[in-house]
């Protein structure tokens, strides 16, 4: 990490100033510069007396460590945001590291996959078939963070997000329908390009509903994940396999349709397997 003030925009040359750097020690177990350690660097718009250098190393010193312990946390937040979420990722910094009770989080939720995966995986090179997953996940999870919402999981080829109320359910529900809109501007954009490649297209289907979920630790005592349970999230999966059946990309619950204002196509009540109740079904025009 380099930390550089820089002076009012101008360049090293144009300044005719000074540039010193130096290495801090972080290493605890050695006092003094090293290559592994933190590099701080300042600029100046006249040359370093040799007084005005010896304080600035002393201040790399006395700085390094800090900095360092900061970086290693910045690093390790965005790593930890990488494999679990923002929202995962904050509670395991901040000690969640047992199985507890959860947390009841109340979103809409966006359920999807690719159609006729197992399929297209027989048929597709292993690494190829990581690259079109890779590519998949790129444009929903892309979009599903462009719109204020977060992934929670990936499972195979499927991808679980939502959209949690922060303000009112209707922004939630709204942000969620622009995140499928990305979604698929984008999707139609990687199947021209797939086309051209002499490839097929990825057909996929969404799922998206609004209601109550439970996000928690659980697992075993060595090793634990987060993950998400309940009605609302049964219901969203359940939904989401209907789309192949119905001939439909986009399937939205009516608990999620009364939350909005956008215009659906009714598809009247489905029974959903394992969902007591009925569901009313809605869908996109021109979907």
């Amino acid at each position: 990490m380099i930390e550089a003030l820089a002076f009012a925009g101008s360049s090293l040359d144009k300044a005719a100033g000074d540039w010193l750097a130096g290495l801090g020690p972080v290493q605890e177990e050695k006092i003094g510069p090293d290559v592994r350690g933190l590099m701080l660097g300042w600029a100046g718009l006249r040359r370093f007396s040799p007084a005005e250098a010896d304080r600035l190393h002393q201040a790399t010193r006395f700085a390094a460590a800090p900095l360092a312990a900061l970086t290693a946390r910045t690093s390790l937040t965005t790593l930890l945001e990488a494999y679990l979420g923002r929202r995962s990722a904050a509670q395991v910094q901040a000690g969640a590291l047992g199985r507890s009770g959860g947390e009841t989080i109340r979103a809409a939720l966006l359920c999807a996959d690719l159609r006729d995966f197992t399929a297209l995986s027989e048929a597709t090179e292993p690494s190829l078939m990581i690259d079109t997953l890779d590519a998949w996940f790129d444009r929903v999870a892309g979009a599903v963070h462009a719109f204020g919402g977060e992934v929670l999981k990936f499972i195979g080829d499927g991808v679980l997000a939502i959209f949690p109320v922060t303000s009112t359910p209707r922004e939630a529900c709204e942000a969620s329908l622009r995140a499928v809109a990305a979604a698929r501007a984008g999707m139609a954009h990687l199947d021209a390009a797939r086309r051209t490649q002499g490839l097929p297209p990825l057909p996929f289907g969404v799922a998206l509903h609004f209601g109550e979920m439970l996000w928690g630790n659980v697992g075993a005592a060595d090793r634990l994940d987060f993950t998400a349970i309940g009605p609302a999230v049964n219901l969203v999966s359940r939904l989401e396999g209907l789309c192949k059946s119905l001939g439909h990309r986009v399937l939205i619950s009516g608990a999620l349709a009364a939350e909005i204002s956008t215009k659906l196509v009714p598809l009247g009540e489905h029974q959903l397997r394992g969902i007591a109740d009925p569901c009313a079904v809605f869908t996109l025009p021109r979907d």
